[in-house]
């Protein structure tokens, strides 16, 4: 990304909202890589508008977002269908206290990205920009050029999508990161009672290695299966780590308190949880894939608007 000279202010207007884009281009892709692209090609298309035009300058910069996100998110699509076992969103360093709080932070949350995947890229944006944002209908279909008719439709089955799909149950943030540490120690110690105390019954692990390393191809259900799978990593070699030279540190993962494993030279892996209504782990969002932890690695921690 250029930065812009304190003397432009047509370049300091992009700077303004490009944490903006970059929220909106998250959340429509689900990937951190591919939003800096598109926030990189808005910055582009600015460049090369005619600004004395632009009466409204985040107007202006949502609508090139939205529709390079939709764009980018129906050139991707093939390769997603294709893809070597689960799916799951590129996941992001959060501030802990980052943007509007709670409600800014569970709209990154791997539970809901998750969700957001089944949806169309229409349905996505129109989404993302009425329920997080709050954009009025006259402002969406501006932002992605469809009739207000047409972009009523899209909020009305992607709200009632999402409704069906997403976790009913949010854990305060205090209790979150209790049962986190609780979990990390009792995974890294081999201690299964803990690790089936603090799992629900029908808990569901779900690992994205992208074929990149080795990783459960279908989601693991079931409380003793999964503990069980963790146990084992305590005492196995992963990914040519040695268990005592593996390292985890406990920090916000998409708004979430999360875990991210170390090797000696490398991130090797992010583990974020949902919650069931008795506070007990219902479902873990396990990503591997070396392809997806560059923004991890690089240690950046976004303010989500």
């Amino acid at each position: 990304m250029t930065h812009p000279q304190a003397a432009d202010p047509d370049q300091l207007a992009f700077q303004e909202y490009r944490t903006l884009l970059f929220s909106v281009a998250y959340r429509i892709l689900g990937s951190a890589a591919d939003a800096e692209d598109v926030v990189q090609d808005a910055w582009l298309k600015w460049s090369a508008a005619d600004r004395s035009q632009v009466a409204d300058p985040k107007a202006y910069l949502t609508r090139i977002i939205s529709n390079l996100s939709m764009e980018r998110l129906r050139s991707t699509r093939h390769k997603r269908e294709t893809y070597v076992g689960p799916w799951l969103p590129e996941p992001i360093l959060t501030s802990p206290d980052s943007a509007d709080g709670v409600a800014a932070m569970d709209s990154v949350s791997m539970a809901l990205l998750v969700v957001l995947e089944t949806l169309s890229p229409l349905e996505r944006a129109v989404f993302v920009l009425k329920e997080v944002f709050a954009f009025n209908y006259a402002e969406i279909a501006q932002a992605v050029e469809r009739s207000e008719p047409a972009v009523r439709q899209a909020a009305h089955r992607a709200r009632e999508h999402v409704q069906a799909r997403r976790p009913r149950f949010t854990a305060d943030r205090a209790h979150q990161r209790d049962v986190t540490e609780r979990f990390f120690a009792a995974a890294t110690g081999g201690d299964i009672n803990t690790l089936m105390e603090l799992l629900s019954p029908e808990v569901t692990l779900w690992t994205d290695g992208g074929g990149k390393v080795r990783q459960a191809l279908k989601p693991i259900i079931g409380l003793e299966t999964v503990s069980g799978w963790f146990a084992a990593l305590s005492t196995a070699t992963y990914q040519g780590i040695e268990p005592g030279q593996m390292r985890a540190e406990l920090t916000s993962i998409n708004g979430d308190p999360g875990l991210v494993f170390r090797g000696p030279d490398r991130v090797v892996a992010t583990m974020t949880f949902d919650f069931d209504p008795e506070g007990r782990i219902s479902t873990i969002h396990n990503v591997a894939n070396p392809d997806k932890l560059h923004a991890v690695a690089d240690g950046t921690r976004h303010d989500i608007f």
